[in-house]
């Protein structure tokens, strides 16, 4: 998992966490990406459209990938108002709706966002919602998170910052361990780490993208026959091995080329072919371009500051 984290390069931005007592409701337009959040005291109401409302407790906590437009409500007959103009008036790393309450809504938000290039490795296996509850096995530690998170965001205090970037893809790697957990069907290389076999091909595949991999080695990674393991990991990543194997090459490219830390010739041997015509073929096969195009559009991307 961690791999892919750090292929889809995350940008996280925490949010003022919002303090509201008596009724309210904010409405927050859809947005790119992930939106972690969670209750540090109180409950609310989140209702994304298209979806029946939920009612979040004290020490539940959130993920919203690619969602519509929802909002965030103390009763479900509190009229939304835009989100945006009430964030804009945060104070000290903090919005405040009504009065100073011992008894309001303690709520802390952040977003995460990817690299264009790569953010379908992670938000086509995301649903629109997932919820970790307070009694979840792992909700426990999940509020501590985000406890910590918040008051990170109040104290205003040296290398904040850095501090909460971390804390929110901590955050986010236990969302999706949580997730992958919650869900009895299929969901991609996300869920297939969690499995004895298939996941023990991943993380090979991960760990040595040079070497020539063959279906067979894949095979007895995951101590399976060649026809058992060639079944079973379609069933869990939905695309055969060696599909999978070239995908994520290619999305190791994409981001090499686009940081242009690599020559196409060093990139082709890190990849595992042969030679830069046999890599420059795939590339051009999945991607639709020449590696070579690709990573001239990335700097003339960098150099008009796109």
């Amino acid at each position: 998992m961690a791999d892919a984290i750090g292929l889809l390069r995350p940008r996280t931005v925490i949010e003022p966490s919002l303090r509201a007592v008596g009724e309210w409701a904010l409405r927050f337009d859809t947005f790119l990406h992930v939106r972690i959040g969670g209750l540090v005291r109180g409950t609310c109401w989140l209702t994304l459209d298209g979806h029946e409302p939920m009612l979040l407790h004290e020490g539940d906590t959130f993920m919203l990938g690619n969602p519509p437009p929802y909002a965030l409500a103390s009763t479900l007959d509190a009229i939304p108002r835009p989100a945006k103009p009430v964030w804009a008036e945060a104070r000290n790393g903090l919005v405040r709706i009504g009065p100073d309450s011992t008894e309001d809504l303690y709520l802390c938000v952040g977003h995460i966002a990817f690299d264009d290039s790569n953010a379908s490795l992670l938000t086509d296996l995301l649903p629109p919602l997932v919820i970790v509850r307070a009694a979840d096995p792992r909700g426990n530690a999940l509020g501590q998170l985000i406890t910590l998170l918040a008051t990170e965001v109040e104290a205003t205090a040296a290398g904040g910052p850095l501090v909460q970037n971390h804390l929110a893809q901590v955050l986010l790697v236990h969302m999706l361990r949580a997730h992958a957990g919650q869900t009895d069907w299929p969901c991609g290389w996300l869920g297939a780490l969690n499995d004895d076999g298939i996941g023990a091909a991943l993380r090979a595949v991960h760990s040595d993208m040079a070497h020539s991999w063959s279906l067979q080695e894949l095979a007895e990674i995951s101590h399976m026959s060649r026809s058992a393991f060639a079944q079973a990991f379609k069933t869990h990543v939905g695309v055969p091995p060696l599909e999978y194997l070239i995908q994520w090459r290619m999305n190791l490219a994409r981001d090499a080329l686009a940081r242009d830390t690599l020559s196409i010739s060093e990139l082709a041997r890190a990849t595992g072919y042969q030679s830069e015509s046999a890599f420059s073929t795939a590339f051009r096969r999945v991607v639709g371009s020449s590696p070579a195009k690709f990573r001239a559009q990335a700097r003339r991307s960098v150099a008009h500051g796109d």
